[in-house]
């Protein structure tokens, strides 16, 4: 009777379960936490609106293109299904909260507490930029997945900051055209409501344009984040 000797941890943790548990590292555990703490930051903050060089910008955009690259670090960590979920999870988790802050915002004020009014009106979600937002966001997360998995197994696993590049260069342009338009494009059957948040044509390209350049550059800053887990080559099912 022959036996075979028990993996060693190292090749145990280089390789997902089979029963449905994929086994990550220290770092992938902590760039899920990152990466969804970031897109709540970005949300939250992109309430208040700054400018640069003259152009409207929501300060949420600074934060924002980072969770790209940090989707990254959890694909090339942990494999593209730990991407897939924590790019769903950090949905589930804006809604949320976009949700309890609507709820918290109409609920009744204390009379001892004199800032409920202006608490309302900063955080009450516009729930069509709500949407637009987490829509954006679900599918250029997605789109950027697919990208970087297609690179890392037809193309090369040489230059990793290539391969954030190349995933970013779709995906955040992706982000931003859905968000333009969803948010403040006037569409016919999303203006129809009392709070129409519709911008003119020219108004929502500028906010398109002007958002991308800045995803781009703080995105470009982020390549650097990639190399801080060995590339694990995780076979997906």
């Amino acid at each position: 009777m022959t036996t075979t000797e028990a993996p060693p941890a190292a090749a145990a943790d280089a390789h997902p379960r089979t029963d449905g548990q994929i086994l990550v590292s220290r770092v992938a555990l902590a760039a899920v936490g990152i990466y969804i703490g970031a897109q709540v930051i970005s949300q939250v903050t992109s309430l208040k609106i700054g400018t640069v060089f003259g152009h409207a910008v929501d300060m949420g955009t600074f934060i924002y293109p980072i969770t790209f690259t940090l989707r990254d670090v959890i694909h090339k960590a942990a494999g593209r299904t730990a991407a897939r979920i924590a790019i769903l999870t950090s949905a589930v988790v804006n809604l949320f909260l976009a949700a309890y802050l609507s709820w918290v915002s109409s609920y009744r004020t204390d009379p001892s507490y004199p800032l409920g009014a202006e608490y309302s009106a900063v955080l009450g979600p516009l729930w069509r930029i709500v949407i637009a937002s987490l829509l954006a966001m679900v599918v250029s997360e997605l789109l950027d997945t697919e990208v970087y998995h297609l690179w890392v197994t037809r193309v090369t696993v040489r230059y990793q900051w290539l391969r954030v590049l190349v995933s970013n260069a779709f995906s955040i342009p992706v982000d931003n055209l859905v968000f333009a338009l969803g948010a403040f494009a006037p569409l016919f059957f999303l203006s129809q409501h009392q709070q129409d948040l519709s911008l003119p044509w020219d108004a929502v390209w500028d906010i398109f344009w002007v958002n991308l350049v800045i995803k781009g550059l703080v995105s470009v800053c982020s390549l650097p984040f990639i190399y801080v887990t060995p590339d694990r080559h995780l076979p997906e099912a």
